[in-house]
């Protein structure tokens, strides 16, 4: 953190002389990317959340792009779907 704070810091003062940190490409928070591949990738990919320790809710905009052999390559217990495009993910106890 005190890194980002001085590179600020200096970026402020030197505009020019500090140069921009590089783009990453968007990763999706909380989404191992096996899983988030299995799921359609990131475009397909309306919202997501944690509903209990061993499920996650995430809404799709084709559920039809689901594979759910990799999904349970990746370590996904079970899939749930539900109506309009949302998919429970039971991934099992964490640790």
């Amino acid at each position: 953190m005190f890194d980002k704070l001085q590179r600020a810091f200096w970026k402020a003062l030197t505009p020019d002389l500090v140069p921009e940190e590089p783009k990453r490409p968007a990763a999706v928070e909380g989404l191992a990317p096996a899983v988030m591949a299995a799921l359609g990738g990131a475009e397909n990919l309306k919202s997501h959340q944690p509903v209990a320790l061993t499920r996650l809710r995430v809404e799709l905009r084709d559920v039809a792009r689901i594979d759910r052999a990799a999904l349970s390559g990746a370590g996904v217990a079970g899939v749930m779907t539900l109506d309009n495009g949302v998919v429970h993910l039971i991934t099992g106890l964490p640790g």
